[in-house]
């Protein structure tokens, strides 16, 4: 489903909704306050793009049952006859949509998982408080800078390189910035011994290293994403829902001897994923790359064109799709830490649920599709052989 087009469900006056092929699915309510027609709750939809210049509303003050940044994010989404409303009946709307994807005891993990983070932010004392706002200009080499506020493909390819489809490599963090997030990291570290206080770990995979999210970082890495890896997204993994990337999940990586050593071949929980290494001195640990693919066909073979092996530099970002097989190769002596930002989009999950066709991001799905054609073209050129043999 192509994720072109102004809305996922135009509203009209009428009473009356339709669907983009024009198709009506049901009857829309009217807000007696401003003769505007609302849909009803069960089939609120959001739009396909965002609204690119609209200034969301800020909800931080309000107590909800979601995050007050997931719902500054929706709001850009809302169809356009909702934008200019009251903050309360966008709050309804969005929170309409986020329960049918949110239940009971999920909305319950959820505030655990808020209290728990509270409980940190109120105890734990940063080491390096810059680091918890955004200062492009403190944070990343001037190469990126310059890249990002050209903003159009031909800036991005000027600082990036491909050594593989779909694998993008290049300069991002300055030096500095590298060793104030590892200070960081390991005062934070410090404290949770200190305190003896359990701490959730970035993932299933790894025993160690820590969720920068959970002790404050999450503004800074929202703006990371938002503002720095969201458009490079729209331009290389459109497919993948690139331009719509709505949340993160930002995490350290610890890899030694005496950490994890290597992590196994998977996939990552986003659509997209940045992934630089911040240091320290190590040998071993590259990354290997084996191919996208969709989840019916994440264990199938690898073709050998899609086999590529990455060694990481202080500094120095991938970024690639969450889809893309990988792993990591044992780190041999030293010690690696790695800053990964997982990179979501609410709406290409909502649009990959009745998503059909995947062979515009999965390898294995374009290989079957071009061999589906060839055989097809191969059997009409028989039937047309046939033919002429018979008419002769």
């Amino acid at each position: 489903m192509s994720q072109d087009g102004a809305t996922a469900m135009d509203w009209k006056k009428d009473g009356q909704s339709t669907n983009s092929t024009g198709n009506g699915i049901g009857n829309c309510v009217r807000n007696g306050s401003n003769g505007v027609v609302y849909p009803p709750y069960a089939s609120h939809r959001l739009r396909l793009n965002p609204s690119v210049d609209h200034k969301p509303d800020n909800y931080d003050d309000l107590q909800l049952d979601f995050s007050p940044l997931l719902f500054s994010s929706l709001e850009r989404y809302l169809p356009p006859a909702l934008l200019n409303s009251s903050r309360d009946q966008k709050v309804h709307y969005m929170r309409e949509i986020l329960l049918r994807y949110f239940p009971e005891g999920e909305r319950t993990r959820v505030q655990k998982h808020r209290e728990y983070r509270q409980k940190i932010i109120s105890n734990y004392q940063p080491l390096h408080r810059e680091l918890y706002t955004m200062h492009a200009q403190n944070f990343f080499v001037p190469s990126f800078l310059k890249a990002i506020s050209e903003n159009s493909e031909e800036s991005f390819r000027n600082i990036m390189s491909e050594p593989s489809p779909g694998v993008f490599t290049f300069e991002m963090l300055q030096p500095r910035f590298c060793e104030m997030l590892l200070a960081e990291v390991e005062n934070f570290e410090r404290w949770v011994r200190e305190t003896k206080f359990r701490i959730m770990r970035p993932n299933t995979m790894n025993r160690f290293g820590a969720v920068l999210d959970d002790f404050g970082l999450d503004a800074m890495l929202e703006k990371l994403m938002e503002d720095f890896i969201r458009p490079i997204s729209r331009v290389f993994f459109t497919e993948v829902g690139g331009s719509t990337l709505d949340s993160h999940h930002g995490f350290v990586v610890e890899y030694g001897m005496d950490r994890d050593v290597d992590l196994g071949f998977h996939v990552d929980d986003s659509e997209v994923t940045l992934n630089v290494c911040l240091g320290k001195q190590f040998s071993g640990g590259e990354l290997f790359f084996r191919g996208v693919r969709c989840e019916k066909h994440v264990n199938v073979e690898t073709q050998p064109e899609e086999i590529f092996d990455y060694a990481h530099a202080m500094g120095r970002a991938v970024l690639h799709r969450g889809r893309h097989r990988h792993g990591a190769r044992a780190t041999t002596s030293g010690q690696r830490i790695n800053l990964l930002l997982w990179c979501r989009s609410s709406v290409f999950r909502e649009i990959r649920k009745h998503q059909k066709d995947t062979s515009s991001w999965c390898a294995e799905c374009q290989r079957n599709k071009k061999e589906r054609q060839r055989q097809a073209i191969t059997a009409t050129k028989l039937e047309l052989l046939k033919r002429g043999a018979t008419a002769i």
